[in-house]
């Protein structure tokens, strides 16, 4: 486990949610949308934090389905649990580069605004692809660019500095070489949207 990450956010968990801005919040909104998650789909929620996307994800999953919120971070999950309880929800502490699920789990895997974070970025995407369903999907996505996601963990320093989104081609060249196809990626102001399926 990344020990300095974990402490990282456990450090910010009690103040995130003040940080969070309501255009953030609708573009999330959008993109969960946008995808179409099926009703009934059993969905990991990488890096959850205190768990923005656990409304949108419960009501795209519907009473059939199951949302999975995983984090590193003990104390982001502990608040994420206290907003939402236990209906629809499972809540799990852990490390996405050694996920702790059998293979096929979940139909789909989501890494909001964590991609950056993941020590072993080719290790994790090679978990996600295991975990999932056969034909199942990979999601990376922000509400920014990669430029500005970028930009903005170099002027935070410490622990983040170096936490990055890879260049379209490695970042592609990673989900490719994972096993997974039809690896689309969108990068604009608004969102940097990755999506990718398992065979």
């Amino acid at each position: 486990m990344d020990e300095a990450t974990r402490q990282y956010f456990n450090e910010r968990a009690e103040s995130w949610d003040e940080k969070i801005r309501p255009e953030t919040r609708e573009r999330l909104a959008q993109i969960i949308k946008e995808l179409g998650i099926k009703p009934g789909s059993r969905v990991l929620d990488v890096g959850c934090g205190t768990g923005i996307l656990i409304p949108l994800l419960l009501e795209a999953v519907g009473p059939e389905g199951k949302v999975v919120a995983f984090d590193l971070a003990e104390k982001m999950l502990a608040i994420a649990k206290a907003k939402y309880g236990e209906e629809g929800v499972e809540y799990v502490q852990g490390d996405i580069a050694c996920a702790p699920f059998p293979d096929g789990t979940f139909d789909e895997v989501i890494c909001n605004s964590c991609f950056p974070h993941f020590k072993d970025q080719a290790r994790a995407v090679r978990e996600i692809f295991r975990i999932l369903k056969p034909g199942g999907r990979a999601v990376v996505c922000h509400t920014m660019s990669r430029e500005a996601i970028n930009e903005l963990h170099r002027s935070l320093g410490g622990v983040v500095r170096d936490h990055l989104l890879p260049e379209e081609e490695e970042m592609r060249r990673l989900f490719r070489e994972a096993g997974f196809v039809e690896v689309e990626l969108v990068n604009r102001p608004d969102r940097y949207l990755v999506t990718a399926r398992k065979p």
